[in-house]
């Protein structure tokens, strides 16, 4: 097998350390326990935003039955992908111990948080021995972006990481880097058959989670396996782990995995949004390349530019051919770029002259991602205690639907449309129509057109009553400046002029 490269050796027998180096580490080393704490505080904040409903609807369908959950959003008895090992976990948490729904969110992000740091530390341990290393990449996973913000599930900008930080996406990223990890290490070293079992079990466990990080961690093994150039003694070995994955996905009883591949639905045009600003959402990682092209001159399997190059031909396809989904792959460029950036300046190669360039080039960089997303300095301190120049880069949460709960019982059905539609399902209720893609609900977009329908100002008083009554509604919930609809009894008002209706009968 072929010996690993210098930089990726064990610390003993790297290089000796300049003068200077152990200040720089112990400084990059408190920069990032402060990056921790400051993710910290977000967890017990917990921004409300993006697909934060629909976790929380999981998580109550769950408290309540484990064994036949039915669909989280909508009155319905159908399988669905978000029923993720993690998340039926954190269920049988939910039911065992009574906590609310957004404590045991916060317990997530905190559990998902250690993972990606301490899966982040091990990777990076493979791929260079100097301590600053971690540090150093973790910085670069949360600051090489763009200028222009984006955030999304899967993606660990500051900003994004900060919003989506309770996701399963995220718990399910932390995974994949220990699954490089210990991947590297059973090719390096000998390695039993429990081990590549275990890689296997372990690997379809991600894909479980978050099914687009688990297209990312598996690109990521691929680059692993070619770089490593393993000798055929060790394909058996390999092709065990694939089956003991492939056997678990088949196994996994809330919904059948393989079945995503053909009743995926339609996601292009959510997705497009991936490749609009791409420059602008993307160019700090540019550095990366850069450091790729200079690892590729020094090893023409180096793991990351092969990495880099897999997620690149896969984001590429899916932008030529309009399936713009497959861009949920970017990660699987953006991060072998961010960490070459970021380890590039710790290369025992590199002339003195070389070393200080690229860190001040590196350093410029990281301070135009943390400038960039500033803003989420609001999600602890408030966004009234930010300077304006700071508070022009700040996301506002959502403001949660907690005015209903007095009124409105877990199970009930409501009517709603837009945000409320995907953020009423966190407390216990099911909507009209899903708010999010479901790609086991037959009817959701006769459930869609309905909804839509019902809001629309000149359908009759009588079919909107057929549409309330066709699916067992017993609340609405709408604008308070709208005319009153008859059947329907005012509540209580909400902020925003938003007004929770009973529906008579």
């Amino acid at each position: 097998m072929r010996a690993a490269p210098p930089e990726a050796r064990l610390p003993g027998r790297a290089a000796p350390r300049a003068p200077g180096a152990s200040r720089g580490t112990a400084a990059s080393r408190a920069a990032a326990a402060l990056l921790l704490v400051l993710l910290f505080v977000v967890v017990l904040r917990l921004p409300w935003a993006g697909d934060l409903g629909m976790h929380a609807a999981t998580v109550e369908r769950l408290r309540h039955s484990l064994r036949h959950p039915g669909n989280p959003l909508v009155d319905a008895d159908t399988p669905s992908p978000y029923y993720s090992p993690w998340m039926v976990l954190l269920g049988c948490l939910a039911r065992v111990s009574r906590l609310d729904v957004f404590v045991v969110l916060r317990l997530a992000a905190l559990a998902g948080l250690a993972l990606l740091a301490t899966g982040v530390w091990r990777y990076v341990r493979t791929l260079s021995p100097h301590r600053a290393a971690p540090a150093l990449a973790a910085f670069g996973l949360v600051l090489l972006w763009g200028t222009d913000i984006i955030n999304w599930s899967g993606f660990v900008s500051l900003n994004s990481l900060a919003l989506t930080v309770s996701y399963p996406s995220v718990f399910a990223l932390g995974l994949a880097f220990h699954h490089w990890a210990w991947l590297t290490r059973a090719l390096r070293e000998p390695s039993g058959w429990g081990t590549w079992l275990g890689l296997g079990v372990l690997w379809a466990v991600i894909l479980l989670c978050h099914q687009f990080t688990g297209i990312v961690a598996t690109l990521g093994d691929l680059a692993v396996v070619v770089a490593a150039r393993p000798p055929r003694t060790r394909w058996p070995r390999l092709a065990a782990a694939a089956a003991a994955g492939a056997l678990v996905l088949w196994l996994w009883p809330y919904y059948d995995f393989f079945a995503l591949f053909w009743e995926g639905g339609d996601l292009d045009g959510v997705h497009r949004a991936l490749f609009t600003d791409f420059a602008g959402r993307y160019w700090l990682a540019l550095l990366g390349v850069a450091a790729l092209v200079l690892r590729l001159r020094r090893d023409r399997r180096d793991v990351l530019a092969v990495f880099f190059a897999l997620g690149a031909v896969v984001c590429a396809a899916a932008y030529v051919s309009g399936h713009y989904e497959w861009g949920r792959a970017l990660p699987a460029a953006l991060i072998p770029a961010q960490l070459a950036a970021a380890l590039e300046v710790l290369h025992p190669g590199h002339r003195r002259a070389v070393r200080t360039g690229w860190a001040w080039t590196l350093a410029a960089a990281l301070t135009a991602g943390a400038w960039a997303q500033a803003g989420v300095l609001g999600y602890v301190l408030g966004r009234a205690a930010l300077p304006e120049m700071l508070a022009v880069h700040y996301t506002p949460p959502w403001t949660d639907y907690a005015w209903i709960t007095p009124y409105v019982r877990s199970g009930d059905v409501v009517m709603a449309r837009d945000f409320p539609n995907r953020l009423l399902p966190a407390y216990g209720v099911y909507t009209v129509a899903p708010g999010y893609p479901d790609f086991f609900l037959k009817d959701a977009v006769r459930r869609e057109w309905d909804v839509r329908y019902y809001y629309t100002r000149r359908t009759p008083p009588e079919v909107r009553r057929q549409i309330l009554d066709r699916y067992h509604v017993r609340w609405v919930v709408d604008s308070a400046r709208r005319p009153m609809q008859p059947g329907l009894r005012p509540v209580t008002r909400g902020p925003g002029g938003q007004m929770l209706y009973a529906a008579t009968p």
